[in-house]
């Protein structure tokens, strides 16, 4: 064959191979495409809803955002559990699995330890007690959601109700999707509960503090008191009076103690137990979202007296660890004519697995939240001795013993076995770190045998009512519904603002907070004095609340509530007040009348008020050559932690260093961390110079805090020149401060292609720890960011639809969809998107029509 017949056929040959490898990367490109689109929901038409009275309308905006209209209550809910499966189906299965302790059954061995954790503590026989004792009415809305649920789980099949199905059955070919049941819904709230679960954390790390050698005067050192002096309070003033909260600040028109002084430690060594059943929870942590120093909430309400409109802006942003997808979505849930079968027409951010809206406003009232933190939580080390324990020397027998089984995909099933005191769940049963506790009992001054465990009370673990709050809140039309509304919201406790359409502003501190008798909470107790033990909780009456104060506005940012007028105890362990106190500074200095580009304007402030006692101390340490350049940027910064900032790339690199290097006597399992508390206590060493705290274990010298300073600046510069480059100038602190939305189930799988398919890909933002923009991050772990602001809402009670909100990622679930992460870039850059409520405007922007049928 002639060379140019050789390369005429190696050229067909050659053609023929790329039309069939183009035809088969169609092919698969096609096949794929199938695969992601069969789950997307279907959003025009009409569908047949078994169970339904009446038709029901659901309109969806440019974002995805349904209006859901109907023309009784039942309806109404029937259809938000039908849109909630359409779009987050395996989110909220994912979620049941959570709370009933059930993740091995999807995951496999490696969820066994979380699955233990919360069968101890009971959550889904919580849930089901609680269901029990729910009203008449609150059961029919739950039950019509579950129906709306299972109407759309009847018509579809795994694949189809969402891509993680098809995924996971690589893995798990065996698994069914259930019915859903309402006890479903009610549990979720335990999950929540547990996510803002007040200062379990802190007690368990005051006790690792103490197991490593640390006195308690510099454990008081690491947990100061709330600088009342500096940053105020919620409310500033007021007190009981005859069984009631009394205003006692100017501006009341409404018709204790405070923290700090040296830790004291419970007679018993207890630690390292308490070592071990950190381990429990932070397993427990990777799927619920950890308990994240400083992880936290801003709400604030201004007045009409302050702003443009001459009535009230509520703005929100709780905070919480990031996921993909956001744990909120968006919905308005409208019934066409109010009245009594149907007395809803609310909008705001909803619970994918829970009816009704958690945070949003109706045709009269706004309201937010922000985590109160109380104390709600304690741990009691018991003695144990076989089937019984030790109360005030009599060895009583456990409340109950049950088995717990745990099935386990792919492997054998688990039993374990839980026992309860009468303080609640001894979660150390089920935690092998606990095994050495047995030959070496903690506490010589009980040594006539026996064992130590840990038992923990919790205020979620009692059945409650939170479930019917929230229908109260979206009925809710005037102060004193609102505030009937807060009383029945029990767990998790809650700062509630509030505002309306008659000009009024109001806050009012919710919940369910132990009264204790011996002890503050800051300490694991012993079980074994019932000194120690609850005699009830605050009597709701006796709450703290204001209504229209004096100065025009409210913020609450978690940090103190109440003044030490104030004869109950809340908790020992606040926010600190940095976020709180600059948005006052914001809302004060602002001279002209606000608007509500103002009120978004505060919502991504970046200064950084932790740093203002430190800074001028870095100014003041002599430094030379890039050391100095980096050192410069810091003259002229404003705190401001912007994306483009290279003077808070400099400063956040020389602050976690700092903080590592300073703290060094810390056991590895309770490092320096995130959270305002940190800023507070920094801040009072830098009028320290010579403190113990600035010496470096690891050298024969005796370091003070400006050698101390010298050394973080020297390795922040080292380690941003390794990072970014050589030139200090060029830095930014978006290239340190990344966000990655990570889904938490498939998404942390360690399978590259699986996590490209649920995972959204990293950003750099602005903000900090401790800041109005809080996206915290752990200088113990690096500059990622672990906490966000969820979600942003600003309300405007002059114009309901000049309202606006953005949501951290979307409303869709399904990966690929065009509302998967339609709204990371707009919650990245602080814009927003309109919170639509007329039926004119919602009409003229709707872009899909859905009709669902009896």
């Amino acid at each position: 064959m002639d060379r140019a017949r050789l390369l005429r056929l190696l050229r067909r040959i050659g053609l023929w191979t790329l039309a069939v490898l183009t035809v088969l990367v169609l092919v698969i490109s096609l096949g794929f495409a199938y695969i992601v689109r069969k789950s997307f929901p279907t959003v025009d038409g009409e569908i047949a809803l078994p169970g339904m009275s009446g038709e029901v309308d659901v309109w969806r905006d440019e974002r995805g955002i349904p209006q859901i209209y109907a023309d009784t209550a039942t309806d109404l809910f029937r259809a938000q559990g039908y849109v909630h499966a359409q779009d987050r189906f395996w989110e909220m299965d994912f979620r049941r699995h959570i709370t009933s302790g059930r993740l091995s059954e999807m995951f496999g061995e490696s969820q066994v330890g979380t699955d233990a954790a919360v069968r101890t503590m009971g959550w889904r026989k919580v849930a089901e007690q609680e269901w029990e004792i729910l009203d008449a009415t609150t059961k029919s809305y739950f039950t019509a959601y579950a129906e709306g649920v299972n109407a759309f789980l009847g018509t579809h099949s795994a694949g189809e109700v969402s891509l993680e199905y098809t995924v996971l059955a690589l893995d798990n070919p065996d698994y069914v999707i259930e019915d859903w049941s309402p006890v479903d819904s009610v549990a979720w709230l335990k999950a929540m509960a547990w996510d803002l679960r007040g200062n379990l954390s802190d007690e368990l790390n005051r006790a690792t503090l103490a197991d490593a050698g640390l006195t308690p005067k510099q454990i008081s050192q690491l947990y100061p008191a709330y600088p009342e002096d500096r940053h105020a309070p919620i409310v500033p003033d007021g007190t009981v009076k005859d069984g009631k909260f009394e205003l006692t600040a100017p501006g009341d028109d409404s018709g204790g103690g405070e923290g700090g002084g040296e830790p004291t430690a419970p007679d018993v060594d207890a630690t390292d137990a308490l070592t071990g059943a950190q381990s429990a929870f932070d397993a427990l942590a990777k799927v619920t979202g950890p308990a994240i120093d400083g992880i936290g909430s801003n709400s604030w309400v201004v007045s009409g007296s302050r702003t443009e409109t001459g009535m009230p802006i509520l703005a929100n942003d709780p905070h919480l660890a990031p996921s993909m997808p956001s744990v909120w979505y968006q919905a308005g849930l409208r019934c066409r004519t109010l009245s009594e079968a149907c007395p809803f027409r609310v909008t705001g951010f909803t619970f994918s697995g829970v009816p009704g809206i958690i945070i949003g406003h109706n045709a009269d009232i706004s309201w937010g939240f922000t985590n109160l933190g109380p104390d709600v939580t304690d741990l009691y080390v018991e003695r144990v001795d076989g089937d019984k324990y030790l109360v005030d020397g009599s060895w009583l027998p456990f409340e109950s013993t049950r088995e717990e089984t745990i099935k386990v995909a792919g492997g054998e099933s688990r039993t374990i076995t839980v026992r309860e005191t009468k303080h609640g769940p001894v979660m150390s049963d089920n935690d092998d770190t606990y095994e050495s506790l047995a030959k070496n009992p903690p506490t010589p001054k009980l040594n006539e045998g026996g064992e130590y465990a840990v038992a923990l009370r919790w205020t979620a673990l009692e059945p409650g009512r939170t479930a019917e709050a929230i229908f109260a809140l979206n009925r809710a039309a005037n102060w004193p519904e609102f505030k009937a509304a807060a009383a029945r919201f029990e767990v998790p406790s809650q700062n509630m603002i509030y505002a309306d359409t008659s000009g009024n502003i109001g806050y009012q501190a919710p919940g369910k907070i132990p009264v204790r008798g011996t002890g503050d909470g800051t300490w694991p107790s012993p079980g074994w004095d019932s000194g120690y033990d609850w005699s009830g909780y605050i009597p709701t009456e006796e709450l703290p609340y204001t209504v229209n104060p004096e100065e025009g506005f409210i913020v609450t940012a978690n940090n103190e509530v109440i003044g030490e007028e104030y004869p109950h105890l809340l908790t020992e362990d606040w926010a600190y007040g940095y976020r709180s106190e600059r948005i006052r500074d914001m809302i004060e200095a602002d001279t002209d009348l606000l608007s509500i580009d103002d009120i978004r304007l505060m919502q991504m402030d970046g200064r950084n008020g932790g740093a203002a006692p430190v800074v001028p101390k870095l100014l003041g340490v002599s430094t030379e050559g890039t050391v100095k350049e980096a050192q410069d940027l810091l003259r002229d910064w404003d705190l401001q932690s912007d994306r483009d900032s290279a003077a808070a790339a400099f400063y956040n690199a020389t602050w976690r260093h700092l903080l590592l290097n300073t703290f060094d006597e810390l056991p590895d399992s309770a490092p320096p961390g995130g959270g305002e508390r940190w800023y507070e206590v920094v801040g009072k060493l830098m009028e320290q110079p010579d403190s113990p705290w600035w010496d470096d274990v690891a050298t024969p010298e005796v370091e003070n805090r400006d050698a101390m300073l010298a050394k973080a600046m020297a390795d922040a510069v080292d380690e941003l020149t390794e990072r970014l480059g050589g030139d200090p100038s060029g830095w930014r602190w978006d290239e340190l401060h990344t966000l990655t939305l990570t889904n938490p189930t498939l998404g942390t799988s360690g399978i590259g292609i699986v996590e490209w398919l649920f995972n959204s890909p990293p950003v750099g933002v602005a903000g900090g720890d401790g800041i109005v923009n809080a996206t915290g991050w752990n200088p113990a772990k690096g500059y990622e960011v672990d906490a966000v602001p969820s979600m942003r809402m600003i309300v405007d009670l002059a114009n309901l639809d000049g309202s606006w909100w953005v949501n951290l990622t979307g409303q869709s679930g399904h990966t690929f969809s065009a509302h998967y992460d339609d709204q990371v870039q707009m919650w990245r850059t602080g814009a927003l998107t309109p919170m639509r409520w007329s039926d004119r405007d919602i009409e003229v922007t709707t872009r899909d029509r859905l009709t669902l049928t009896p």
